[in-house]
């Protein structure tokens, strides 16, 4: 069990940190501390295996989703323009560029991308897109291995512009967010077929050329869901088997129809109980429980609402171990109702909340967790997440942290958006090009917000530029004015 985070203190924005020594300061002044390397360069140069697969460096490319496709699932320009960037970073692990739905009402958005038995063609191109930018971009498309994300949005399913929530169990305090009901708890039978769909669509990746898919467990969709649904009878709730039976079966799938097709899981390995906006906009629990009470619906949590407990997430990674799955991305939590622990920022989205404590702690929690799981699993490749608020001194972490043997890989998510070039600059010696890195604004998830595609609107010019970003302005003092 992990302690429960103290009250909010001061919060410095770590762009302000002007030094090494600065940096160290303030770590020391938060009571935490990085593994770091004075060699980036070399470290993340290595390469490393999944499986019987050879990765060519350290760095991992993250799914960062647009919210642009077409109203049928397809991609467009600016998805296009996404994914050659993705290959031109020179990344060597691309983490399935973005969560593709596995059907029509497992859309997150009536944009996101939608996988079907005609799909073959448009993932392909988007595959050589970003094969033919990587080779443009470091002279070589040896040892590059890309995965294709595959998702249902399950709670927060919303194909057509309205909330369509497929559940698999109620919730307390998520339910009302999205006007789930009892009637929205999916059956057995439903499960059954949506293990199909995982399957097919795992089928139409690697007819496509993809090197693996992730079957995503992670961020309050349905499969994370399911990992809490430990009062759900039947065959997919109560124990850890029945909250795994769906992956076991998916994976089961796989290897009978695409075999060859490695499986990896990009997994929330801890979660928290909902937060929200408080007494001057800080990030405050929904509730906290009492007594004997326990907050029942957080895997990896200890039953305060706050508190890491990991034993069924080494049990979980075990399982990943046993089914033969080689790639594990670590994650936390859910976007929608606990942004600050998988998406450190000083800047909230305009539906969020202010850091309830400094942003370094959250990402100091997530390489601890990930370092944990790492050393513990030797066998699983694990990817690190949740680095983008570390900005200048990123390259020096990861090293650290591969160094150290706390992660396989580096994930590099937000921040690939602002800035597609780090790893190539980080690889090359170069100095960072600090004008483009990321400073976590949050404006990529303030856009899909209130309608609008995802993107770097105060770094990219192309979103910079763009009569989206006007739009963006507005409502920005909107939700400022209201405050």
């Amino acid at each position: 069990m992990r302690d429960a985070p103290p009250v909010r203190f001061g919060v410095e924005q770590v762009r302000k940190l002007k030094s090494d020594a600065a940096f160290e300061d303030r770590c020391s002044s938060l009571d935490i501390a990085f593994p770091r390397s004075g060699i980036p360069n070399e470290v993340l140069a290595t390469p490393f295996l999944v499986g019987s697969r050879r990765v060519g460096n350290r760095f991992c490319v993250l799914p960062m989703e647009g919210w642009d496709g077409t109203a049928d699932g397809r991609p467009t320009e600016n998805v296009e323009r996404r994914w050659s960037r993705f290959g031109a970073s020179g990344a060597k692990l691309v983490w399935g560029g973005e969560a593709v739905a596995v059907r029509h009402d497992g859309r997150a958005n009536q944009r996101q991308l939608n996988i079907g038995p005609e799909s073959v063609g448009d993932l392909s191109r988007l595959r050589e897109l970003l094969v033919s930018a990587h080779r443009d971009a470091t002279g070589t498309v040896d040892e590059l291995v890309i995965g294709l994300q595959l998702t249902h949005s399950g709670r927060w399913a919303n194909p057509a512009g309205t909330a369509a929530p497929k559940i698999a169990f109620q919730h307390p305090f998520l339910d009302d967010r999205v006007g789930a009901r009892a009637g929205d708890v999916v059956s057995d039978g439903w499960l059954d077929d949506l293990v199909g769909d995982f399957v097919e669509a795992a089928r139409v990746a690697f007819e496509a050329g993809f090197d693996f898919v992730d079957v995503k467990h992670c961020h309050g969709y349905l499969l994370h869901e399911l990992l809490s649904a430990t009062e759900r009878p039947g065959p997919y709730g109560g124990g850890l088997t029945g909250r795994t039976r769906f992956l076991g079966l998916v994976t089961e799938g796989i290897r009978r129809d695409a075999p060859g097709l490695m499986v990896g899981v990009r997994l929330s390995a801890f979660d928290l109980v909902p937060h929200c906006p408080g007494p001057d906009r800080v990030g405050t629990p929904v509730f906290l429980p009492s007594g004997k009470e326990r907050y029942r619906f957080a895997f990896g949590g200890d039953g305060t609402g706050l508190g890491i407990d990991l034993t069924e997430v080494h049990a979980f990674c075990e399982l990943l171990v046993a089914l033969g799955i080689p790639l594990l991305c670590v994650t936390a939590g859910s976007p929608y109702y606990s942004p600050h622990i998988q998406r450190p920022a000083y800047f909230p989205p305009s539906d969020g909340y202010l850091a309830p404590r400094d942003p370094l702690i959250e990402v100091a929690r997530m390489i601890d967790v990930t370092s944990e799981l790492a050393t513990s699993h030797p066998a699983l490749s694990v990817v690190a997440s949740g680095l983008t608020y570390l900005q200048e001194w990123l390259p020096g972490v990861a090293a650290g942290i591969v160094a150290g043997g706390g992660a396989a890989s580096i994930g590099y998510g937000r921040g690939v958006l602002a800035y597609p070039g780090l790893p190539n600059d980080v690889l090359g010696s170069r100095p960072l090009a600090r004008s483009e890195l990321c400073r976590t604004f949050s404006d990529c998830t303030t856009a899909p917000r209130h309608g609008l595609v995802s993107g770097c609107y105060p770094i990219d010019p192309f979103y910079k530029s763009s009569q989206e970003r006007v739009q963006l302005t507005i409502f920005k003092k909107q939700a400022r004015d209201t405050d």
